[in-house]
Order: structure tokens, then C-alpha cells, then sequence
């Protein structure tokens, strides 16, 4: 059977208004997150939400008052749909990579898009090189890695392609790709989960 594609899976959720559920889901470990992020900013500061879906964090950024600016961008062109019917903010239908931002940001946020890539630790040299500003923050979450055997049979159940890797793989990768101040830590604790792998870093 051929793989589909990920944002084809989210568009179809997009239409069954499965993207609530996604919101609602990983709400704590998204407030963590930019809780954990938000500090190490200069203020004020421009963020992007790399795989923004229906532009839930894009909101909640943009309701953050040292925040002067809050861009989304998503593969799928149903949640994009979404996302501008529920905000006047800046959104992007684009694949990645191969889209650059018209400027480089002080944040840059990510839940539940890089494993969805074929090569997620080069898109973090991308974020690095291309689109994060100096001093600025890199913070992304996943659920799909190693230590969470839970996830391991995604792919298949969801036929799409995932990268698996483990938390110290993702380490290595940011420090690779040029971050400082590199840590990985695990959010959204919860009986039964073992919480997503939060992997943040700064570019010096």
C-alpha cells in the first residue's frame, strides 16, 4: 500500500473536525512549552508556528502581549482554510522544506510536525540557518519518538510516513544543526503517557 501523505490525513480530520480534538489534546503540553520558551525571549518578539493546523497556537500567541507578530504555516490546505476562518492573523499553505519565511523570527514553535519529514534534523538546520534571528528560540514537540513505545505503531495504523528517533538523537540533532543551550524535556504528563518530547535550543 502507498504511504499517503500526512497533510492529505489532516485535511480529511480538517473536515471531520477532528482538529478540535487535536487542540484540546495537546493543549498542556503546548502551554508548557510556551512556557518554557516564551522567557527566553527578548521582548517583544515575532514568533512562527511551523504545522499550525487550524492556527490554535497562533491565537494564543497572538493574545500574548510582548508578541508584535504570530505567522502560521501548514501542509494542509483544509486546517490553512480553518485557520483563516478563525483569525485575522498570517498563514502560509506550504510544504516543507522547501518554503521560506519573507523574515526570520524570534520564536519558532512546532507541535507534531517534524516526524512527518523525511529528514526532520535537516529541517532543523534550516530552521537555524533560514528562519530563526539571532538570540532567538527553536522549541518543538513530538509525541512519535523512541522511548514512547506507545507511538510506535502509528505509521502503520495512519499509513503515513514517520521518523522515529530518541530523545538523545533529537539532543544531538539541535546541537548539530548549530543551537546552544540545548535541552529536551518531557511535557503534558499524564497517566498513561510518558508526555511529549519538548526539544528547545537557541541560536547564539
Amino acid at each position: 500500500m502507498t504511504t499517503r501523505d500526512a497533510t492529505e490525513v489532516f485535511s480529511e480530520w480538517a473536515l471531520r473536525n477532528r482538529d478540535e480534538g487535536m487542540e484540546s489534546g495537546h493543549a498542556n503540553s503546548v502551554n508548557e512549552m510556551l512556557n518554557i520558551a516564551i522567557p527566553m525571549l527578548a521582548t517583544p518578539f515575532s514568533a512562527i508556528d511551523v504545522g499550525c493546523g487550524n492556527g490554535w497556537v497562533c491565537r494564543k500567541l497572538q493574545s500574548n502581549k510582548n508578541c508584535s507578530k504570530a505567522v502560521g504555516i501548514d501542509g494542509s490546505i483544509e486546517m490553512i482554510t480553518k485557520a483563516k476562518q478563525k483569525s485575522t492573523g498570517e498563514f502560509h499553505l506550504a510544504k516543507l522544506p522547501g518554503w521560506n519565511p519573507s523574515q526570520k523570527f524570534d520564536l519558532i514553535h512546532s507541535m507534531e510536525f517534524l516526524y512527518y519529514l523525511q529528514d526532520p534534523l535537516d529541517m532543523l538546520k534550516i530552521f537555524f540557518n533560514e528562519w530563526l534571528d539571532d538570540q532567538g528560540v527553536l522549541i518543538a514537540g513530538v509525541d512519535h519518538y523512541l522511548e514512547n513505545t506507545a507511538s510506535h505503531d502509528w505509521p502503520e495504523s495512519l499509513n503515513v510516513h514517520m521518523t522515529t528517533l530518541s530523545e538523545e538523537q533529537w539532543r544531538q540533532g539541535m546541537i548539530d544543526a548549530g543551537f546552544t543551550d540545548v535541552e529536551t524535556r518531557r511535557v503534558g504528563l499524564k497517566s498513561g503517557f510518558v508526555g511529549t518530547l519538548a526539544i528547545f535550543g537557541r541560536k547564539s
